[in-house]
């Protein structure tokens, strides 16, 4: 199986299965030198694991991190950061009646077809549970980029029809942990955790959209042709299960413009160019402009859900299949922490082509 690897010089493969022992990462190319704090890691894990709330799945996982090589008293050495999750909470005996069917809108039929043999438990490495890995990576790259005073905050700003329009700039950012649905405005937040619970009970699930914001981004990340930086992070985020949207800046909103209402005025404030509006959400041509970096990402409603629906076997017969077990009505307040991750990926890589491979280059 190809494609388990990410990245050019912050690099991470990561491994393991939904029903296996143990899922986890490789990190190679993070710079020696780096203060890697374990608690942290896990508290970026504890944002994305379930069981978090009632709207989420009441699968128990502890996700505690286990650094197994690549930090010696505290920092990194240079060699390869092997970080290993086990998996605790497996109710194999919920897929069982799923071994031979094939569910809509999974990924049952293709991985199938692709590898002769699929891990019907739980959807094996096609599940969402891979993407714990990938946090504890992006919590490794996030304290990198703090030497480079780089953030990155992301939090829901839909969720079914609940739109939030607003501008992040006037929202608090600490508010974002402050409800289970992760929106930092309380009265929208209201209204979507509403949604997911009405969904829940249906027995349904509902769709939405998660905002990502990047600050401090110096101008000059990225390359011009095939790894754009908006390229390189459409890449990471259209990687992420249930991604179905990606859009930086004005997005597909740009569409119904006129060039003069959406190109970027530049303008000079304390001796920094700049532009006056961010239509181009920090990146032009490919490249960083040193604006901030915005993005959204857009999920679809949960595949697995409790209402019957039409499928076929691998037979080829007609039957019916009911999502039964642990799972999401709604994944975008979950995904939160996932989004970002990635996105500290592709900025540390960037930052790395750009400033070499030491800390403080």
């Amino acid at each position: 199986m190809a494609g388990n690897t990410f990245g050019q010089l912050f690099k991470i493969t990561t491994f393991g299965e939904s029903h296996g022992r143990a899922i986890g990462v490789v990190i190679d190319g993070c710079p020696a030198g780096l203060a890697v704090n374990e608690e942290y890691i896990h508290k970026e894990l504890e944002r994305r694991k379930p069981g978090q709330s009632a709207i989420s799945t009441q699968r128990k996982e502890d996700d505690f991190p286990v650094i197994l090589s690549g930090v010696f008293e505290g920092k990194s050495t240079g060699a390869p950061i092997c970080i290993v999750i086990e998996n605790k909470d497996q109710r194999s005996q919920d897929y069982a009646n799923l071994k031979d069917v094939y569910r809509p809108s999974h990924a049952d039929f293709t991985y199938q077809e692709k590898f002769g043999l699929r891990d019907y438990r739980g959807g094996g490495r096609a599940s969402a549970r891979e993407t714990a890995a990938r946090v504890a990576a992006g919590a490794v790259a996030k304290q990198f980029l703090e030497h480079y005073n780089i953030k990155i905050t992301a939090f829901v700003s839909q969720v079914g029809t609940h739109r939030l329009y607003k501008s992040y700039k006037e929202l608090d950012f600490e508010k974002i942990e402050d409800n289970p649905v992760r929106c930092p405005d309380a009265e929208m937040a209201e209204k979507m955790q509403a949604a997911i619970e009405e969904a829940r009970k249906d027995g349904d699930s509902l769709g939405g959209v998660v905002t990502c914001i990047i600050q401090g981004v110096p101008t000059g990340l990225g390359e011009p042709v095939f790894d754009k930086l908006h390229a390189v992070l459409g890449h990471a985020i259209l990687s992420i299960n249930a991604v179905k949207g990606f859009e930086t800046g004005s997005g597909f909103d740009a569409a119904a413009m006129r060039g003069s209402e959406h190109n970027d005025v530049f303008v000079t404030e304390e001796d920094k160019t700049r532009t006056l509006t961010n239509h181009s959400g920090g990146i032009q041509g490919g490249i960083s402009n040193g604006e901030d970096i915005v993005f959204k990402t857009a999920f679809k409603p949960p595949a697995t859900i409790a209402k019957a629906q039409q499928t076929i076997n691998n037979k080829g017969n007609k039957t019916t299949v009911e999502g039964k077990g642990r799972h999401d009505p709604c994944v975008v307040p979950r995904a939160v922490p996932i989004i970002e991750a990635m996105a500290a990926l592709v900025i540390a890589d960037f930052v790395l082509l750009a400033r070499g491979n030491r800390i403080g280059a």
